[in-house]
């Protein structure tokens, strides 16, 4: 079995600044949300902006699924072909119709599995990627403890009610966000339709989340639903660079999954702003040209950096400029001369090249004489030097004075 190649997707939960609930700025939910449990954070700070009962474990009924797509995604080529296992899913459950032996690529599985939601592509995915579901749970466990969730636990690939088989508002968008890292993933859930191309035939399927067709800047996750779980649904939603997950466990239906997710994802995106920490090309600070008095070299950052910020804690963005005393050419326009290290509530989130906005060129012989001659301590120098000639040169000019009266003075008789 190939391990994790996405070591980035692992690295994101490490980041996240809101693994530990008591770090999290928790506030009440809209009383509007009824779920039984609910979480909205925003991605990129891991800011928590409501909750509720966000640590109780509950049946999660697909949404289980997520963990299943992390595990194919860290152990599987999207190109590799997979064979449906002899698994007879009921009526009643979500299916994509595979047939026993079909043989389908793991980006099409992974759409049946995401989309439709189907059963039978979470257990031909498990099968694939470990030999056995058994073997397949047991990583899924293995990533939940090294993700650190906490309140999570699985007992089947699929989301059926079954002991030990939960997780927590907290921990699924947590788990979402690890997930949101990975393009082909993100593609998948903010897709209204897909068409699954490979295996006897084709296959096309709505996606059950169907908030993302409705409303263009709601962008996943995934639907769950068991008569344990209730509905729950797993959100995003992005607007103005901001991107939120949210989290809905133990609603009544549909309508008021959708509902409580929708009023989430508004309540949480305007309480967070985009700002400029950094701007790509203007001057930040002026250096000292050495050998060329009075003169300054303007440096500049050489990328733009962009920060996401709980409105009305723009001093929360701190810079620290890192630049040389003085500089000496030649220097060329572009030429990295130092660095701004920006820091949010004191971390160290970015560091951004300095540069030079013009070129400097190499001083002539006659410049650095003039540079020379017009520093202070050679001016003080020469003055004293001036001084101390016109002094010599009085002192003797008077010696010689009373040499000569004294010769011509007459002798007494």
């Amino acid at each position: 079995m190939r391990r994790p190649a996405a070591a980035a997707l692992a690295a994101v939960a490490a980041l996240l600044l809101f693994s530990n609930p008591a770090e999290a700025e928790a506030r009440n939910c809209p009383q509007s949300v009824g779920a039984q449990a609910a979480i909205v954070i925003e991605v990129a700070t891991g800011t928590v902006a409501c909750e509720r009962q966000a640590d109780k474990r509950l049946s999660i009924g697909s949404t289980t699924k997520l963990m299943t797509a992390l595990v194919t995604l860290e152990n599987a080529k999207l190109s590799d072909t997979f064979a449906a296992s002899d698994y007879r899913p009921l009526p009643i459950e979500s299916q994509i119709r595979l047939n026993p032996g079909e043989r389908m690529k793991v980006s099409d599985l992974l759409r049946g599995l995401l989309l439709e939601s189907g059963n039978d592509a979470a257990v031909a995915l498990a099968e694939g990627v470990s030999g056995t579901r058994k073997r397949f749970y047991r990583e899924m466990n293995r990533r939940a403890r090294q993700l650190g969730l906490t309140n999570t636990h699985f007992s089947n690939e699929i989301g059926l009610d079954q002991e030990g088989n939960y997780s927590s508002a907290r921990d699924l968008v947590k788990l979402a966000a690890v997930l949101r890292e990975n393009t082909f993933f993100t593609k998948i859930v903010d897709s209204p339709v897909g068409t699954l191309k490979t295996g006897d035939h084709p296959r096309t399927f709505r996606n059950r989340n169907r908030l993302v067709a409705r409303y263009p800047w709601v962008n996943g996750v995934k639907t769950g639903h068991t008569r344990g779980a209730g509905y729950v649904l797993v959100g995003s939603g992005s607007r103005n660079g901001i991107q939120v997950i949210s989290a809905v466990l133990g609603t009544p239906s549909e309508a008021a999954r959708d509902h409580d997710t929708l009023e989430l994802l508004k309540f949480a995106i305007p309480r967070f702003q985009r700002i400029r920490a950094v701007v790509e090309g203007k001057v930040i600070t002026r250096v000292p040209i050495r050998d060329r008095q009075g003169a300054t070299l303007s440096l500049a950052p050489d990328r733009t950096v962009r920060r996401i910020i709980p409105r009305g804690t723009r001093d929360e963005i701190t810079t620290d400029v890192v630049a040389p005393d003085v500089v000496e050419g030649p220097i060329r326009s572009g030429q990295r001369l130092g660095r701004v290290e920006v820091r949010q509530q004191g971390k160290l989130v970015a560091t951004v090249a300095l540069v030079a906005k013009s070129a400097v060129a190499a001083p002539t012989p006659a410049v650095k004489a003039k540079s020379w001659a017009a520093r202070p301590y050679v001016v003080v120098g020469v003055a004293v030097a001036l001084v101390a000639t016109v002094l010599l040169v009085t002192r003797r000019a008077r010696t010689g004075r009373r040499r000569t009266n004294r010769r011509e003075a007459p002798r007494a008789a």
